[in-house]
C-alpha cells in the first residue's frame, strides 16, 4: 500500500455474538479488520473492561483502540467498519447508546478535520442531552466525542501517547487528565485473552 494515511479506531461490545462474549468480538473484529483490503493494522490496546454509560444502562462493555494504515479515503473507511459491525450483526436502528454486539468508530484520519473545523467544533461542544438525541447526517473526524471518553483516551495512549487532536492540539494525557479523577472509574484492563461474562 502506498500514500498510507494513519487512522484511530475504536472498538467496543457489551452483549455477546456468534463469535462469543464481547471480548472474543473484539478480538475476532481486529482480525477481520486487519484481513481487510487496503487497511493493516500498527498497534493494538489493551481490552478494557469499562462501566456502561449512563450508569446502569447494560451490561460492562470491553473497550479497545486499534491504530491502522490504510490507503481507504474516510469515508471508505467507515463503510468497512460499518460493513464489519454489519457481519456480527449490530442494529443501528436501537438508538445510540444502546447495549450493542459491535461498535466500531472511526476516530481519526491522519490530521482530517471533516467537513470543516466549525461543524467540528459544534458537534463536540453538544451538551449531554443533546448527545444522546442528535447524530450527524454525515462523517465528522476527529470523532466529536473522543476527548470526553476514558474508554477512547486511555487504550489510545497505550498505543499512541503522542498523538495531538488536529483542531485543538491537545495531546491524549492532556484531554484524559482534563477528565478529571472519575474518568477511567470501574475500568480495568483484562487480562490477555480473558473475556467478559455478560449479565
Amino acid at each position: 500500500m502506498e500514500n498510507l494515511s494513519f487512522g484511530i479506531v475504536s472498538l467496543g461490545a457489551n452483549l455477546p455474538s456468534a463469535a462469543g462474549d464481547p471480548a472474543r468480538s473484539l478480538r475476532e473484529a481486529l482480525n477481520i479488520l486487519h484481513a481487510e483490503p487496503n487497511i493493516s493494522i500498527a498497534a493494538i490496546s489493551r481490552i478494557w473492561r469499562t462501566p456502561a454509560v449512563p450508569a446502569g444502562s447494560g451490561p460492562d462493555y470491553a473497550n479497545a483502540v486499534a491504530a491502522i494504515r490504510t490507503g481507504l479515503e474516510a469515508a471508505s473507511l467507515l463503510d468497512r467498519l460499518h460493513g464489519i459491525e454489519a457481519r456480527f450483526g449490530r442494529d443501528r436502528s436501537t438508538g445510540r447508546w444502546s447495549a450493542r454486539v459491535l461498535d466500531l468508530d472511526l476516530i481519526a484520519l491522519d490530521g482530517l478535520i471533516l467537513p470543516d473545523p466549525e461543524t467540528v467544533r459544534h458537534w463536540m461542544g453538544l451538551g449531554a442531552a443533546d448527545q444522546q438525541t442528535l447524530a450527524p447526517e454525515r462523517l465528522i473526524l476527529p470523532h466529536p466525542r473522543m476527548q470526553d471518553r476514558g474508554f477512547v483516551l486511555a487504550p489510545l495512549a497505550e498505543i499512541a501517547p503522542g498523538w495531538r487532536h488536529p483542531l485543538t492540539g491537545l495531546g491524549v494525557s492532556r484531554m484524559l487528565a482534563a477528565l478529571g479523577p472519575d474518568a477511567m472509574s470501574g475500568m480495568t484492563p483484562l487480562p490477555p485473552g480473558g473475556g467478559l461474562v455478560c449479565s
